[in-house]
């Protein structure tokens, strides 16, 4: 049993999709409050906002990880999350800040559904690759 660098790649991507577990559950919820207007656009933007670049971030940061450790295949299960990721930015509206969520157009009947939809699907890739990542570690923990 052998601390490698991929066994931390492992441990530590398994820490941080927790936290992008919390954000996608975050998402969620907050575009649940406003589809039953239990919040404002507005408000809700802007909690949504700041937290767009450190899940994007994040999510880019345990896969450089998988790189430097040689995790081919877990890099390519990653890929297609981080090519949505970068789409979605470079095609976010116009706006001061850094989001890509806009009160004006959040409240329309289909960008809401959409945006709930991902947040469920994140989740649902988050959850995966959290298991997959602890898989992962383990095996990587007891190879000899």
């Amino acid at each position: 049993m052998s601390f490698t660098f991929v066994a931390f790649a492992y441990l530590a991507a398994l820490i941080l999709t927790a936290l992008l577990i919390f954000f996608a559950i975050w998402h969620i919820i907050a575009f649940d409050e406003l589809k039953n207007d239990h919040k404002n656009p507005i408000e809700q933007c802007k909690s949504l906002n700041p937290l767009i670049i450190p899940e994007y971030a994040t999510h880019i940061f345990i896969n450089l990880l998988f790189l430097l450790g040689g995790q081919w295949f877990t890099l390519f299960l990653n890929m297609p999350l981080i090519a949505y990721h970068l789409n979605k930015f470079r095609t976010r509206p116009v706006m001061s800040g850094l989001g890509i969520y806009d009160p004006t157009s959040i409240m329309n009947a289909q960008s809401l559904n959409t945006a709930q939809r991902e947040g469920w699907i994140k989740l649902g890739f988050y959850m995966i690759t959290f298991f997959y990542y602890l898989y992962g570690m383990i095996a990587e923990l007891i190879r000899d």
